[in-house]
């Protein structure tokens, strides 16, 4: 099972049998003789993009699933799983036609005695058929499957799917939990790695309750380096993170590949590396709070009261809120923008991988604000990092965008925030991720140079 697990989804094995049997599957659905097929064929093909761009539009506009398009190549796959729907049922409809070839005997009961040598049963023929088709159809979808969780980035191997190696993390327990009596830690400046210092951090999980806030959250995972596991502990800096949504926490762990990236830094820094505390803002799969105070819940306050008093509260960590930043792909580096123009206090960096212009709830503006705010628009836009950039100074905070080069819509929200958090006074990095689009690649890739970014804040020296 262990092997299974480790499978991997998005190259390989797994990658080459999904584009033989889609390859497959697609040659067998498409093949007839015949022009009448062809054009046949042609008219799925525009039918198909007709229903995906439908029901695209629908979870937009009509229903307010979406608050962003999704992306080019994920629609295009979409269109060949429904193209593909089609052919096979146009394959299962001409399977049922009836045919009399010449020469076959006529209808009615037939004879007693033996079956006379010949053509075996149509039936039977009809049988392999349907299954030829059904089988061609299932290795399209399987192709696409694949395709979308890669283009995602989420999902690596059979475990992400799963969830069984997110399953084992284990509660914080209380001998990596800050002790009252203990002293301070020790500066960062002044600590020097000891022998025998663990090659790679730890993860654990916690609840984070919301005292404050009454918010109720998931899990909060949490990546302690090795220099946390020395004796005594540095005052380490803080990184807290969100997931985009719908989605949740441990994105960050499979997605965003959190533990291998931030391993990586601490090894190139004689194990010294951020506390990330990776939060959920929004408390299921599903919902989106915005990241605000609303009717939909007291999520600013989680974020900004309850968060930051649990960690101080519970780890050994800095206190010096200049060595704090939020950071998030997609929903949660909107996020994390929030958390750095709202309360720059408490987060003095930000990490954005991806922001969207500003917390939406749907495309429509108005929908977000009438289902927040009732209707309220100055309630909403004064809450926005563009409009609080507008009217106040960050000099001394910094902030680092990401956004995929392949994502023409998220590049075009980085370059409008990035100019607005410079004119604020902000230290701004702005970077596309080479080949990523609006997935997780962006995200992972992009978090080893926005750490770099902050290190000499942080005082982590190279």
């Amino acid at each position: 099972m262990d092997f299974l697990a480790d499978v991997h989804l998005t190259d390989g094995p797994v990658m080459w049998f999904a584009w033989a049997a889609g390859a497959v599957g697609f040659g067998w659905l498409l093949w007839a003789r015949g022009r009448r097929w062809l054009v046949t064929a042609a008219g799925a093909l525009l039918l198909a993009a007709g229903v995906v761009a439908a029901v695209h539009w629908l979870l937009i506009y009509a229903f307010s699933a979406l608050p962003e398009s999704l992306p080019r190549e994920v629609l295009a796959w979409f269109v060949a799983v429904v193209f593909a729907l089609f052919l096979y049922l146009l394959r299962l409809w001409k399977l049922r036609q009836p045919s009399s070839p010449a020469g076959s005997p006529p209808a009615g009961p037939r004879p007693a005695g033996p079956r006379p040598a010949g053509p075996r049963p149509a039936g039977r023929s009809v049988w392999r058929g349907r299954t030829a088709a059904t089988a061609a159809m299932l290795g399209v979808f399987l192709l696409a499957a694949v395709q979308i969780n890669a283009y995602f980035g989420l999902n690596h191997t059979v475990s992400d799917v799963m969830g069984t190696a997110v399953a084992r993390i284990q509660p914080l327990e209380a001998g990596l939990q800050r002790q009252p009596a203990a002293a301070a830690p020790t500066a960062l400046t002044s600590w020097r790695a000891p022998e025998g210092l663990p090659s790679a951090g730890v993860l654990r999980k916690a609840i984070i309750p919301g005292t404050a806030s009454g918010f109720s959250s998931r899990d909060a995972y949490i990546y302690l380096p090795p220099a946390y596991q020395a004796t005594p502990r540095p005052a380490l800096p803080v990184l807290v993170l969100f997931s985009g949504q719908p989605g949740s926490p441990s994105d960050w762990l499979t997605g965003g590949a959190l533990r291998s990236r931030m391993d990586r830094f601490a090894q190139d820094h004689d194990g010294v590396a951020p506390v990330v505390v990776v939060v959920d803002p929004n408390g299921t799969a599903s919902a989106n709070t915005l990241c605000m105070d609303s009717r939909l819940a007291k999520a600013d306050t989680f974020l900004a009261v309850d968060v930051p008093r649990w960690i101080e509260q519970t780890l050994d960590v800095d206190p010096n809120h200049r060595h704090w930043a939020a950071g998030g792909f997609s929903f949660g580096a909107t996020c994390a923008l929030q958390m750095g123009t709202r309360h720059p206090d408490v987060y003095t960096s930000v990490l954005a991988f991806s922001s969207e212009r500003e917390p939406a709830l749907a495309k429509e503006r108005q929908k977000t604000i009438d289902a927040a705010f009732g209707g309220d628009v100055e309630a909403f836009d004064r809450q926005t990092p563009l409009t609080i950039m507008r009217g106040r100074r960050f000099e001394g905070h910094s902030v680092y965008f990401g956004a995929g080069s392949k994502d023409p819509e998220f590049l075009a929200y980085m370059d409008e925030l990035s100019a607005a958090a410079r004119q604020a006074g902000f230290s701004v990095q702005a970077q596309p991720v080479a080949n990523t689009g609006h997935s997780w690649e962006a995200a992972s890739r992009g978090l080893p140079a926005a750490l770099d970014f902050v290190a000499e804040r942080w005082g982590i020296q190279p």
